[in-house]
């Protein structure tokens, strides 16, 4: 250990035992980490600022909507309604697919996996 990096940890400890990070807001709870592990190292700061710009990117985005729908399909109470929660629930697949498709992820739920035409079979009451 660094010269600086014992005298840090040793004005902490004495910080600590005087309880000046008793009251501390959020005392007690895991602290919310930012999760950037996947983003490469030279593209984390271009990351965060397109974050706190408020970008969010497109995969994220549709996860949201395919979320919203499913509770929508969950909820309908007629076959109407499934029917039109469902149809838009396998597009928002579809979409979601694609984009992974693109940015070079896993296309876990391509239309013409197994996975996907079950899903769908499920949700139309087969």
């Amino acid at each position: 250990m660094l010269l600086n990096e014992a005298q840090i940890e040793a004005q902490l400890a004495d910080a600590a035992r005087r309880g000046e990070f008793d009251d501390l807001p959020g005392a007690g709870r895991p602290l919310e980490l930012d999760d950037d592990r996947d983003v490469p190292e030279d593209m984390r700061m271009a990351f965060r600022i397109m974050k706190n710009a408020g970008y969010v990117p497109e995969e994220v985005r549709l996860r949201g909507e395919i979320a919203s729908v499913e509770a929508l399909l969950r909820e309908a109470e007629d076959s109407a309604g499934r029917e039109r929660h469902s149809r838009r629930l396998r597009v928002l697949l579809d979409q979601l697919a694609r984009e992974r498709g693109r940015s070079g992820g896993d296309a876990g739920l391509a239309t013409e996996s197994g996975y996907f035409r079950a899903l769908c079979a499920r949700l139309d009451g087969e």
